[in-house]
């Protein structure tokens, strides 16, 4: 993934309410945020190691469930494929506008793009 941020703001996404409320309090606090780890330590009336500590267990918690299940990993192979599928029928769109003009083709194409549109959901 592009970098670490992003890659944390994925997990917390996909995984975030396995998460107890302080550790999904202080991730968001990090990283959606920015406050730095001083800021929540003060505002939360524990050390800067102790708002730390959290934030590495949430972490570790979310990238241990990644690790096993994978659900990231395969959603961003999906999304990249989803888009192969839009871009190859709106190309056939475009040809069949321009040589055939079959309505059985467009129809076809506009289940295509029902279909890639709701799996995007």
């Amino acid at each position: 993934m592009k970098n670490q941020t992003y890659r944390m703001t994925m997990l917390f996404d996909f995984y975030g309410e396995l998460l107890t409320e302080r550790q999904k309090e202080f991730f968001d606090l990090y990283y959606n945020e920015d406050l730095s780890l001083s800021e929540i330590a003060e505002n939360s009336g524990i050390s800067r190691q102790g708002v730390r500590d959290v934030i590495v267990r949430a972490e570790h918690v979310m990238q241990e469930v990644e690790d096993k299940t994978g659900l990231i990993r395969r959603f961003m192979a999906m999304s990249g494929n989803l888009q192969k599928i839009q871009d190859a029928a709106e190309g056939i769109r475009l040809i069949n506008y321009r040589q055939y003009e079959d309505p059985a083709i467009d129809s076809y194409l506009g289940e295509i793009t029902d279909a890639v549109a709701a799996l995007k959901e």
